[in-house]
């Protein structure tokens, strides 16, 4: 029975990184009122699910809402990320989006905040806990912040048979080992994957007890190319002229990765294996070392079953032993690949509109909404940008991203608005630069003079891909 009716201006659905973001923006910039309903009993979406050890892959600095700073503004001393500007941990994550909700979205009145309730997509969400159903009153939008389905291995099923009683878990209860394995089987190639490769390297688990399940390998990213801050200019921005020269000088497909990855653009872990893969993982150089010390990685397709003795792939199987620890990591990051216009009369479905930059994406949506009252031209600014599976869905995510930066480098408000942004990693190294430094406008003069070229060999390529 409906208890009550509230009325808003936005209705966001979900308060993971996107949906803050977004209201973060409507927030600053306007006077409207946000209700945000949530099914977690505090914001941040599946940081509430994910693995303890998690991290950001790219730099903190990246992340979170547009009006409060996530980064601590260092460079780490240790660790595998030495070197490189901080990456911050899934609970500094967690209690960053917690203190956002208290200390800024709550007291400005004009955000209310429903957490552990379902949204029934009728204009209703239900307490997870009372029962009570509220009817939302939408004046301007409604905002499915949870559109792409963001998956962790604490929540997803494998979609494969597993017999009873083996150990198999997933990777967020390594930090609860309690003996010794007789050997550990990690299941799946992505992120998650190296996660938790890197975790039991890291606790003295040999590298010779570590079976890794790669049904394909994938193509990385070096993260010492993603550095926003000056002292990397050279790197950061060399390796976008780099990529751009790339693809401009390819002759074909394969010919272009082998340049990327001759550039430094990509890397791989096995040299000698073809990635087929591209999730847009990054990694340091310090990673990938330690990545390399695992030998036997399993390269039969996907699994089909695990039996005490046995394992079965799509291309063969393996013996395997009752004692091995089954870790899983074969949840995909994003669940909905399927794109859809980001605005649809009064609803909004948050998707990427830079390379894999989602709260980004999300605060340029919000301000786009805002500012633009012709819908096609709000999807023409906010061209999805396709999250990749497989290899050649680089092409087309790198051809989407180029269109966006294309086309909001020719709307001076928008150019402005970007460029001041906090989330924006790039504009401000590039606008920043002295017309005197000839060595940093000579790296930008190879943006602009390859950008065109590489865009027209995109296309050609793509048009010549499978359906």
């Amino acid at each position: 029975m409906t208890k009550t009716e509230i009325e808003t201006d936005y209705l966001v659905i979900g308060s993971g990184a996107m949906g803050m973001a977004f209201a973060d923006v409507i927030l600053s910039e306007s006077d409207k009122q946000v209700l945000i309903v949530d099914m977690h009993h505090k914001p941040g979406g599946h940081w509430n699910d994910a693995y303890s050890f998690v991290t950001l892959h790219q730099p903190s600095s990246y992340y979170g809402v547009s009006s409060k700073e996530l980064s601590k503004g260092r460079i780490d001393q240790t660790g595998l990320n030495k070197g490189l500007n901080d990456l911050a941990t899934g609970p500094e994550v967690l209690s960053y989006f917690d203190e956002v909700m208290r200390h800024h979205f709550l007291p400005s009145g004009r955000i209310q905040y429903f957490p552990m309730c379902e949204y029934n997509w009728d204009g209703t969400f239900t307490s997870m806990l009372s029962g009570e159903t509220v009817t939302v009153k939408v004046r301007e939008k409604t905002v499915d912040a949870t559109y792409l389905k963001t998956q962790v291995p604490s929540t997803h099923k494998p979609n494969f048979e597993i017999a009873d009683g083996l150990p198999f878990v997933p990777l967020n209860e390594l930090p609860k080992l309690k003996r010794r394995h007789s050997g550990y089987l990690v299941v799946g190639g992505g992120k998650t994957g190296i996660d938790a490769v890197l975790w039991m390297l890291e606790h003295s688990i040999p590298a010779d007890d570590i079976h890794w399940v790669m049904s394909r390998d994938a193509w990385l990213m070096d993260r010492g190319n993603t550095q926003p801050t000056e002292e990397f200019f050279d790197q950061t921005m060399g390796a976008q002229a780099a990529q751009f020269e790339a693809i401009a000088q390819s002759t074909s497909v394969e010919d272009m990765f082998d340049r990327l990855e001759a550039a430094g653009v990509f890397l791989r872990i096995d040299k000698n294996v073809r990635p087929k893969m591209f999730h847009g993982a990054t990694v340091s150089q310090a990673e990938l070392t330690e990545l390399r010390k695992i030998k036997n990685i399993i390269r039969m397709g996907r699994i089909q079953r695990i039996e005490p003795d046995k394992i079965v792939f799509e291309q063969g199987e393996m013996a395997s032993d009752p004692d091995w620890l089954y870790v899983d990591c074969s949840a995909r990051a994003v669940g909905n690949m399927e794109e859809a216009p980001v605005f649809q009369g009064d609803q909004i479905k948050l998707q990427t509109v830079r390379t894999v930059q989602p709260v980004f994406s999300a605060a340029v949506i919000a301000y786009v909404d805002l500012n633009y009252p012709d819908e096609a031209e709000k999807n023409r600014l906010c061209t999805v940008v396709p999250l990749p599976n497989h290899d050649t869905d680089w092409l087309r995510m790198t051809a989407a991203f180029m269109t966006n930066q294309f086309n909001w480098s020719q709307d001076k408000t928008l150019r402005a608005w970007i460029g001041n942004n906090r989330l924006d990693g790039y504009s401000h190294l590039a606008r920043n630069v002295d017309k005197e430094d000839t060595a940093k406008t000579a790296v930008l003069q190879r943006l602009r003079d390859n950008s065109m070229p590489a865009m027209m060999k995109l296309q050609q390529y793509i048009a010549e891909l499978p359906a």
